[in-house]
């Protein structure tokens, strides 16, 4: 047996994977990936949390050199969190997008702390998870009554597999209502409403929580001296990544999945404004950051509409002709509230993908610059695999060296989380990105923000 691997579960909204990385390699090892759905629970729409579990335990069981895997290190989504009863039993793990988290909005505005003080804007359906808590606990308090703890979605999964529940800081700052990021305090309203009694103790997201619960190392064939790191919110640890070399300096990240999430590090959280879903999440460390965002990958995939590649003949075409994608094609972002349309007909299926990606592209750079983010970007995730991508957001901002990570990159970060030292895994450099040259772009860039400003 050669030397020790990192299992890293990251559980997406849309996907989840898990993958073995080896620290001293930089490398992936092994990975598997499932698609996750939505549910009907006692509680509405829910979580698969059953499933992806199985999932899991299946997948490790047939993993090769799985008896290599020396830490686990969960990562999930945010506005996400599962209840859970004195005897450990689950009773909720809500759906954000779930509508009927809409009815309680009128109510539980009222109750919410200002925004100056939790940097979290008013968002639809639960995606400020104390809607979801308040309409449990309004609606169904069959269900709530019985909580004994509240499990943010990350530390979820680490009790699910070591059986130690805590609480951490980057999943509880993703625009809960929760949390005061220049307090570093749960807010008025987590603990008027008693939310904040039922969290477990905070704890760092590289904190191993022990070794794994009995069941697990049966069902998987893992070693028994296995150990579970604490876990970390998802767009948290893509930026982990950059601050670890570069605290002191102005530079943004551009985390990509189903959410486009830009965070300026060093920031000014002066300009947020809660009106355009910009808010302060909050790093590994405590600290807040200025961060603006919008659905991207839904929004991508309603205008592509399929599989097919953009091309630079696409968006060469689109652009002469004039073809605008308006937003928002999903129910979040800077221009939630509107219905997303495509001004101009004809295209086929490379034309839409075209048309997305340079949608992507212009919705990025005004994100970027809506934050009056300096320093260099860094692209991460899906968009980073995009062939055009990084380099029409290169031609779209002002100012700013666009860097992008076509393969990999997270394994530093995963060695970090996992308790290794991160400076003995081989670092994957961001490719520099050269801006895309098309004739007409920032003539069309600006009649699209024109666009924008229109009524809608």
């Amino acid at each position: 047996m050669s030397g020790p691997l990192i299992a890293v579960f990251d559980v997406g909204k849309t996907n989840a994977k898990i993958a073995f990385v080896d620290p001293a390699t930089g490398q992936e090892t092994w990975s598997a990936r499932r698609a996750n759905e939505i549910v009907r629970g006692s509680g509405g729409r829910e979580l698969d949390v059953v499933a992806i579990e199985a999932w899991l335990l299946e997948s490790l069981r047939a993993a090769p050199e799985r008896e290599r895997v020396k830490v686990i290190v969960p990562i999930a989504h945010g506005a996400a969190a599962v209840l859970v009863d004195n005897a450990g039993a689950r009773l909720a793990a809500p759906d954000y997008e779930d509508t009927a988290f809409d009815e309680v909005a009128a109510d539980y505005s009222i109750l919410r702390d200002p925004y100056s003080q939790t940097f979290s804007p008013r968002l639809p359906q639960g995606l400020n998870l104390g809607r979801q808590l308040f309409y449990l606990q309004e609606r169904r308090p069959d269900l709530y009554e019985r909580a004994a703890h509240l499990l943010m979605y990350p530390q979820y999964w680490s009790w699910r597999l070591s059986g130690v529940m805590s609480t951490e800081v980057t999943s509880l700052g993703t625009h809960t209502d929760l949390w005061r990021p220049h307090d570093e305090a749960y807010s008025q309203l987590a603990r008027a409403r008693g939310w904040a009694r039922l969290m477990p103790p905070m704890r760092r997201a590289t904190d191993r929580l022990g070794t794994l619960r009995a069941s697990v190392v049966a069902a998987t064939g893992l070693d028994a001296s296995c150990e579970v790191a604490c876990g970390i919110h998802d767009s948290n640890a893509s930026y982990l990544r950059f601050l670890l070399d570069r605290e002191r300096e102005a530079f943004t990240v551009v985390s990509s999945g189903t959410w486009t999430i830009v965070m300026a590090n060093r920031g000014d959280l002066r300009r947020l404004r809660e009106e355009r879903d910009m808010l302060a999440n909050v790093n590994a460390f405590g600290a807040p950051i200025a961060t603006a965002r919008y659905m991207g990958g839904r929004e991508y995939e309603a205008i592509a509409g399929g599989s097919d590649v953009p091309t630079l003949s696409g968006v060469g075409d689109i652009v002469e002709r004039g073809v605008m994608a308006l937003p928002a094609f999903a129910s979040a972002g800077p221009y939630s509230g509107r219905v997303g349309r495509v001004v101009g007909e004809g295209l086929d299926g490379v034309g839409r993908a075209s048309l997305a990606t340079l949608y992507s592209a212009l919705m990025t750079s005004l994100l970027i610059e809506s934050l009056g983010a300096a320093g260099e970007i860094f692209v991460d995730g899906p968009l980073a695999r995009n062939p055009l991508f990084a380099s029409l957001l290169a031609a779209c901002v002002p100012a700013g060296s666009v860097r992008s990570f076509t393969q990999g990159g997270g394994t530093r970060v995963a060695t970090y989380l996992a308790g290794f030292p991160a400076s003995a895994t081989p670092i994957a450099e961001p490719q520099t990105v050269v801006p895309l040259r098309l004739p007409g772009l920032l003539d069309y860039q600006a009649k699209w923000r024109h666009r924008l400003e229109e009524k809608p």
